[in-house]
C-alpha cells in the first residue's frame, strides 16, 4: 500500500491489489489508512505542505496512524523495500514535495538573513488595529524620502519619543518644533522639506478623511491607490511601500508584487522567470515555509538593495551569496 499527495486538495490511499480511493483531508485519509496497515508514506504527504492546516481532530487521527505503523512496522509486507540498520523504511517523496521542501527552506534562509519587514523592525504591529496603521502610515511617509533606512528609522524613533505617533500628531506641531525633531533624527537636508510634507498631508486628511489614513482604507480598490497617491508628496513608491505592509489585512488590500521582489524571486529560484500570478506563486511558496508573505517580500526587496545578486559570480537559488549557510 502506499500514499501519496496529489496536488492541490486531495490524497491517494492505494492498497495492495484493490482500487485507490482519494480523500479531501488528512483526517479522512488517515482514519483510511488505520483500516488498513498504516505505513510511513503518510508522514511524507503530511509534511508536504497539510501540516500547518491540520485542525486538533486530524492531528489525532494522524497520530493514531503513525502510532499504529510504528507497531506494525516490525512486521514488513511482501512488498516491502527492505532497510539497511533499524528504523522503518526509507519514504522517497514525491518530486512535487522535493521541490516545494527546497523552495520552502531558501524562503526561510531569506528572510533569516536579511530580515522581514520593516514595520516590525520600528515595533509596529499592523495586524493590531487601526492606531498601529497610523503609525505605519508616518513611517511609511519618512522612508519614501530619499534617505538612508537608517535614518529614516532613528527619525522614527525621534518622532515616537517626542509623542509623536501619526500624521494627524505631526500636523499638531508647528513647523519649527518638527524640524527639530527630524534633525535630530538626520534629516538636516530634508529637514524643511519633510516638515512641510507631513503638515500639508495632515491637512488633507483632515479636511477629506476625519484625519485619519485608515479612513482612506475604506474606499473601494479601484479608488484606494488613487486616493494615497493624491497625498501631498506620497507617489507611487510610498503607496507601494504603505500597502504592501498592509496585504490581507483587508480584502481589497493587495497591492501588485513589487518588480524588484520579483526579480529577487526569480534570482534565487522561487518564482518561474517571467511568470504570471507573482503574488500567487510567492504567497503559496510563503506558505509552504510557515512564513508571513509580507516578511518574504521584505527580504526579497533587500536582497535586490544589498545587489548581491547582480554579481555575475553569484549563481543564485540556495547558492545565492546573499544567503547566510544552512545549519549543519
Amino acid at each position: 500500500m502506499g500514499t501519496t499527495l496529489v496536488p492541490p486538495s486531495y490524497y491517494v490511499v492505494k492498497p495492495r491489489d484493490l482500487p485507490e480511493r482519494r480523500y479531501r483531508t488528512v483526517a479522512e485519509a488517515a482514519a483510511a489508512i488505520v483500516k488498513l496497515v498504516p505505513i510511513p508514506a503518510i508522514v511524507s504527504a503530511t509534511t508536504a505542505g497539510a501540516r500547518p492546516r491540520l485542525t486538533e481532530t486530524e492531528l489525532h487521527e494522524l497520530g493514531r496512524s503513525v502510532r499504529a505503523w510504528r507497531l506494525l512496522a516490525s512486521r514488513p509486507g511482501p512488498r516491502q523495500r527492505p532497510t539497511v540498520g533499524h528504523g522503518p523504511p526509507a519514504v522517497v517523496p514525491h518530486p512535487s514535495v522535493r521541490r516545494a521542501n527546497g523552495l520552502a527552506l531558501v524562503a526561510r534562509r531569506a528572510v533569516e538573513s536579511l530580515g522581514g519587514r520593516y514595520s516590525t523592525q520600528l515595533g509596529i504591529d499592523v495586524d493590531r488595529g487601526d492606531d498601529e496603521i497610523e503609525r505605519w502610515a508616518l513611517a511609511a511617509t519618512l522612508f519614501g524620502a530619499r534617505i538612508s533606512t537608517n535614518i529614516a528609522e532613528r527619525t522614527f524613533a525621534t518622532l515616537e519619543q517626542a509623542c509623536v505617533h501619526s500624521i494627524a500628531n505631526a500636523g499638531r506641531r508647528d513647523i519649527a518644533e518638527l524640524i527639530e525633531l527630524l534633525d535630530a533624527g538626520g534629516y538636516a537636508r530634508y529637514d524643511l522639506r519633510t516638515a512641510e510634507r507631513l503638515h500639508a498631508i495632515a491637512g488633507t486628511l483632515d479636511a477629506q478623511y476625519g484625519g485619519r489614513v485608515t479612513t482612506v482604507l475604506d474606499l473601494p480598490a479601484d479608488q484606494l491607490w488613487a486616493a494615497l497617491d493624491a497625498l501631498p508628496g506620497w507617489g507611487q513608491v510610498t503607496v507601494g511601500l504603505f500597502l504592501r505592509k498592509l496585504r490581507g489585512i483587508r480584502p481589497e488590500i493587495d497591492p501588485p508584487l513589487d518588480a524588484r521582489a520579483r526579480r529577487a524571486a526569480e534570482h534565487l529560484g522561487l518564482m518561474a522567470r517571467n511568470g504570471g500570478a507573482g503574488g500567487c506563486q510567492l504567497r503559496d511558496v510563503a506558505r509552504e515555509a510557515g512564513l508571513d508573505v509580507r516578511d518574504l517580500e521584505a527580504a526579497l526587496l533587500r536582497l535586490s538593495l544589498t545587489r548581491n545578486h547582480h554579481a555575475a559570480e553569484c549563481p543564485g537559488g540556495s547558492r545565492c551569496s546573499a544567503l547566510r549557510p544552512t545549519r549543519p
